[in-house]
C-alpha cells in the first residue's frame, strides 16, 4: 500500500461513515486515480487583458486575472472539512517576462522580478478552494498603443497533469465608448422614442468592426427589423430578469479617435404598463468571425429587413461619450395600489378568517428594477376584542403607531400591473364587540405614482350590526377613518409606524426575502406567477403542522392552537 493510500484510508476512518460518503461524492475515485495515472487539472483565469490608455483599468487594488486550478470531480457543497481529491506537493510558475517594455505586473506568491513561484499541497474538486492568486496589470512608463505581450502560467506535481494558461496583454487597443443619453421629454407609456445612438473609438488602434447591444427590460421592446441584427426575448421566469436583447454587427473598421452615428433611427417602444423600465445600449469591438456566429445563438431570431449601418460623424467631444449608457423610462406612468378589508361574525371563543386583499389596479407595473425587488408593506391591526392567532408568512408582529399591537405585511416586487393577492388572517374572538373595526393601511407617504390614495386604507369589521354590507371594502369609504377611537387609527395619518421595525413609515418597509411570495393566497392568472412552487409547498406543510397540533391538543385535552 502506498503512503498516499495509507493517508487516504486514515482520513476516511477519521471522517466516519458520513464523511466518507461525502468524500466519495466529491471525487475520491480521482484521488485513487492519481496513484495510477496523472490527474488532469487546468489552470484557469482571464486569458486576455486589454489595457486602456485613458483609464485606471479598473480598481487599482484589484487584479484583472484570478488564477485558480480546476480539478475534476463534483464540487463539495456540504458542511465541515472539505475533502481533498489529490494530496501531494505541486508548483505553479508564473512567467511574465513577456511583458517587459509592455506593462507592469504585480504577481502573487514568491516573486522575483517578472517570475513568481507558488506551491501547494491539497487540491479539491472544482475551482472554489484552489485559488493560486491574482495578477494585477498596469501601464508602464514606456507603454505605447499597440504593444503586446504574454504571461505564461504552468504547473507541475507528482500524479498531476497541468493544462497551462496563457494571458495575452495588449496596450491601447480599440476602446469603444457610447454617446451619452438624455431622458426624452414628456414620453408617455405606450409611445415610441428614438435615442441618439453613437460610438467613439478612443483607443489607440482601429476596431475591425463593432457589435451593438440593445437591452430593454420587460416594459420595452424594439420594433425594427434589421438584417444584420438578431434578437432574443425572455418573457418567462423571474420578472426581474425578463427582457429583450438585440445584437447588431458592423463589419467595417472604426478608426482610432473617430466617432460614428447610426445611419438610420432605432426605435424603442414602451408598453402601456411600462414605468421606470431600463433601456441601455453599448458598443464593443467585433471579434474575428463573429459577424455570422453571433446571430446563431440559441433562441435568437435573425432580422430580415435592410441592414443597420454606421456613418462617420464630425468632430466629437470624448467627454460626451461614456462606458455605460442607460435610462429609466418612462417616468410619467402611474399605478393604483388598493387594500380591501373583510367582515366576519363569531361568538366568543370562535376563530374566524379575515382575508385582506392587496391589488395593483395599474395601468403600470411596479418594476423595482434598481432596488432588486424591494417590497412594499402595509400594517394590520386586529379589531377590538380579537386576537390574531395565525398570520401569513409575509406578516410579522410589530407595534403600530408606537404602542398598538399589529402586523406589518410585505408585498414582494416586481408587481404585475394586474396583480391580485390575499393575506388570510385567523382571528380569535375573545369578546364580542359589536361593529369592532381593525385598520389595514399603507404608509402615509407622498407617492407620486399611486394615482388614488383614497383606497390605501381598509377595515376589518367584526360582528357588524345587521348585515355586514360594505363594511369590509377598501378605501376611505370602508370605515370612518376620521374616528380617532378606531383601533389602530392612531392620529389618522395612516403611517403604519412601527417602533421596533426598521422599515417603519416606508412603502418599502418589511424584510426583502427571496421567497417573499410564499404563503400568499393569490387570485387571477397573473397572480399565480408571483407564487412559486416552493411557496405552495410551504403552504401545504404549514397547514399540515397546524392540523397535527390541533389533533394532538384534542388528545391531550387542551384547547386547540
Amino acid at each position: 500500500m502506498t503512503q498516499q493510500a495509507r493517508r487516504l484510508r486514515a482520513r476516511l476512518a477519521a471522517l466516519g461513515a458520513v464523511g466518507a460518503t461525502a468524500l466519495a461524492a466529491a471525487g475520491v475515485q480521482g484521488a485513487a486515480h492519481a496513484a495510477e495515472a496523472p490527474l488532469p487539472v487546468v489552470i484557469t483565469g482571464e486569458d486576455r487583458v486589454d489595457l486602456s490608455l485613458h483609464s485606471d483599468n479598473g480598481d487599482p487594488t484589484e487584479p484583472q486575472v484570478d488564477l485558480r486550478i480546476d480539478v475534476p470531480g463534483e464540487e463539495f457543497e456540504g458542511d465541515g472539512e472539505v475533502p481533498a481529491v489529490h494530496r501531494g506537493e505541486y508548483t505553479i510558475r508564473i512567467d511574465a517576462r513577456g511583458l517587459k517594455g509592455v506593462a507592469r505586473a504585480d504577481l502573487p506568491c514568491d516573486a522575483e522580478g517578472l517570475v513568481a513561484v507558488c506551491t501547494g499541497y491539497d487540491l479539491y474538486a472544482g475551482t472554489t478552494y484552489n485559488r493560486i492568486g491574482g495578477i494585477r496589470l498596469d501601464l508602464a512608463d514606456d507603454s505605447e498603443a499597440g504593444d503586446t505581450g504574454k504571461v505564461v502560467v504552468t504547473g507541475e506535481g507528482e500524479g498531476l497533469e497541468f493544462t497551462p494558461l496563457t494571458v495575452d496583454v495588449r496596450v491601447g487597443g480599440p476602446e469603444l465608448l457610447n454617446r451619452e443619453l438624455s431622458l426624452p421629454e414628456n414620453l408617455k407609456a405606450g409611445e415610441t422614442f428614438e435615442p441618439p445612438l453613437g460610438v467613439m473609438n478612443v483607443g489607440g488602434l482601429p476596431s475591425e468592426g463593432a457589435v451593438l447591444r440593445l437591452y430593454g427590460s420587460r416594459g420595452l421592446s424594439f420594433p425594427d427589423d434589421f438584417g444584420n441584427c438578431s434578437s432574443t426575448v425572455v418573457d418567462t421566469g423571474p420578472l426581474l430578469r425578463q427582457h429583450t436583447e438585440v445584437l447588431c454587427t458592423f463589419p467595417d473598421a472604426l478608426e482610432a479617435g473617430a466617432a460614428y452615428s447610426l445611419a438610420g433611427p432605432v426605435r424603442v417602444k414602451t408598453a402601456d404598463f411600462a414605468l421606470h423600465d431600463i433601456f441601455s445600449y453599448s458598443f464593443r469591438p467585433l471579434e474575428p468571425g463573429e459577424a455570422t456566429t453571433l446571430h446563431r445563438g440559441e433562441g435568437r431570431r435573425r432580422g430580415s429587413g435592410p441592414d443597420l449601418t454606421l456613418q462617420r460623424a464630425g468632430d466629437a467631444d470624448p467627454a460626451r461619450y461614456t462606458k455605460y449608457a442607460e435610462l429609466d423610462l418612462p417616468t410619467t406612468n402611474t399605478y393604483d395600489l388598493e387594500l380591501t378589508g373583510a367582515a366576519a361574525s363569531g361568538e366568543a371563543g370562535d376563530t374566524v378568517t379575515a382575508e385582506i386583499g392587496f391589488a395593483n389596479n395599474g395601468p403600470a407595473w411596479i418594476s423595482a428594477l434598481r432596488s432588486g425587488g424591494e417590497p412594499f408593506s402595509f400594517t394590520v391591526v386586529a379589531p377590538e376584542g380579537s386576537t390574531v392567532t395565525t398570520a401569513p408568512k409575509e406578516c410579522r408582529a410589530v407595534t403600530v403607531d408606537g404602542s398598538v399591537p399589529g402586523h406589518r405585511c410585505s408585498v414582494a416586487t416586481p408587481l404585475l400591473e394586474d396583480a391580485r393577492l390575499t393575506f388570510p388572517f385567523e382571528l380569535r374572538v375573545d369578546e364580542v364587540v359589536e361593529g369592532a373595526r381593525g385598520r389595514v393601511a399603507l404608509p402615509d407617504w407622498d407617492n407620486p405614482f399611486d394615482s388614488d390614495p383614497s383606497n390605501d386604507v381598509a377595515w376589518i369589521v367584526l360582528n357588524a350590526p345587521g348585515e355586514p354590507g360594505d363594511g369590509g371594502t377598501g378605501g376611505s369609504d370602508g370605515g370612518p377613518s376620521d374616528d380617532p377611537s378606531a383601533p389602530g387609527s392612531g392620529d389618522g395619518d395612516g403611517s403604519g409606524g412601527d417602533a421596533d421595525d426598521d422599515g417603519a413609515g416606508s412603502a418599502s418597509g418589511g424584510v426583502p426575502d427571496d421567497d417573499a411570495d410564499g404563503g400568499l393566497a393569490l387570485t387571477g392568472a397573473q397572480g399565480v406567477g408571483l407564487l412559486g412552487g416552493a411557496a405552495v409547498l410551504a403552504l401545504g406543510l404549514g397547514a399540515a403542522v397546524v392540523a397535527y397540533q390541533r389533533r394532538r391538543a384534542g388528545r391531550d385535552g387542551e384547547a386547540a392552537v
